[in-house]
Parts: structure tokens; sequence; C-alpha cells
């Protein structure tokens, strides 16, 4: 776990608040990615290559509206590495299809709990099971990038813009590669394209950018954590299936 600067009063109300069961998903997400079907839509699992954490210091953002302004990593750390990124898509009509989780996966070992990911500045106080916490989508896409990704993209996406200062880097830059990667792989989006796992220019620094399910909201994360205790995968929960994992 990476304390930094967090004070020891949020520290105990996490811990507090963790015992009481606030942190857990409603959701299965072992069960969910395991799925080919759920409430009759065919679910289907989408590859989408590798990210790349330097760092092991991650956040979740919205890569156009939040990325530029250097967000905030989470608490909790993994180890650096290269890793598997895959989403799972569901068909809502024919040929009409949404992205309803994205997981990064560290080891091979299956989740036993999950825990909400934080970053150490949330108001604690207030929150308890009914509460929501997760990052907010203002142009319909979410990323998962390690801290050396956002310090290079610092560094990329100003000279972009002093290079181009009359433009806007998704219209004039990233819309054509969303198209090309849709064209290099058309299944599970639009024409448009619904993905592309951008590498930052003359780095091996990832940043995938993700169709955030219907578009703009809140969305929570997940850590997961395996038999002994270990982050064994990240999930980033586009669409609320809670009614699918409901008991009676």
């Amino acid at each position: 776990m990476n304390i930094k600067e967090i004070p020891q009063n949020w520290i105990d109300t996490f811990n507090r608040l963790g015992s009481e069961g606030v942190w857990k998903p409603t959701v299965d997400y072992q069960d969910l990615f395991n799925r080919d079907e759920l409430m009759g839509k065919p679910l289907f699992t989408l590859p989408m290559g590798t990210v790349n954490f330097p760092t092991g210091q991650l956040t979740c953002c919205d890569p156009l509206i939040m990325l530029p302004h250097m967000p905030d990593t989470y608490v909790r750390t993994v180890e650096p590495g290269t890793y598997l990124l895959e989403t799972k898509v569901a068909e809502f009509e024919q040929n009409t299809f949404r992205y309803v989780a994205t997981r990064v996966i560290f080891t091979a070992n299956e989740p036993v709990y999950y825990e909400l990911a934080l970053k150490g500045s949330e108001n604690l106080d207030e929150l308890n099971k009914d509460s929501y916490v997760g990052f907010p989508v203002e142009a319909g896409l979410a990323t998962i990038v390690d801290e050396a990704t956002i310090q290079a993209y610092d560094m990329f996406y100003k000279d972009w813009h002093q290079q181009n200062p009359e433009k806007n880097i998704y219209d004039d830059y990233y819309s054509t590669l969303f198209q090309l990667n849709a064209l290099a792989y058309p299944r599970y989006q639009r024409s448009k394209g619904d993905w592309i796992n951008f590498t930052i220019p003359n780095t091996e620094l990832s940043i995938p950018m993700i169709q955030s399910g219907f578009g703009d909201g809140l969305y929570p994360v997940y850590w997961a954590f395996d038999k002994d205790g270990k982050i064994c995968q990240i999930i980033m929960d586009f669409i609320d299936c809670t009614e699918a994992y409901k008991t009676n």
C-alpha cells in the first residue's frame, strides 16, 4: 500500500468502513468475465493488447478531460510490469455493442474478494454501503494508466498543442486513430471506433482509450485480491449489473 501523505484518520476510517463491507462491489466480476450471457444479453470478451506500468502506481480517468490535469494515483500499488488488458462486451441489439467492464490481469490467480480503489483524498465520513464513488467521464472514454504514463503524456500533450494551437486533439489526432483501429479490429465496435490502445510517441507507454458503457457518468474501480490477499486484477465497471447478482 502506498500511504503517501494520507492522514491517519483517513486510514482508520478506511479500515473501519472496509470491515463493514462498504468497499465490496455488488457484482462478482470473475463470474461476469467468465459468462457468455447475462440477463438475456450475449457477452463477449475483447482482448485489447497490453499495458505497461513502470511504477505500479495507477489511476483510472477520462483520458481526454482529466489525464492532461495530472490526476492522482490510487493508494494501493502493483508490481511494475506489462499486463494483459481485456473488456467484457454486451450485445444489446443485433450488432449494437456496449462495453460493460474492463480489467487488467496482473496474475493468473482467481479473485476471491474485491475492494473499491481509492486515492486517499476522498471524504469518507459520510460514506456507507449505498454510497457511490468513482471517476467522472465527460467525453465518453475511460483509461487506466501508470504514474510514468501520466508524466510522459503531460509532455506529449503540451508539445502537441504547442505545435497545433488552433486544433482539437481528439478531432485532429485521435479520431483518425480510432477509425484505423476499427478497420483493423472491427469486432464489437462502430465504424468510427470505440477503443484504441494508444502508445505515446517515442515511448513504450500506452494509454488505452475505451468506450465507457453508455457514455458520460461516474464509474467505480475495484481491486481484485486472490486467496493470499495479493492483488490479481483491477476492474473498471461501466454498466451496472447489480440486478443480475441480487439474491432473493
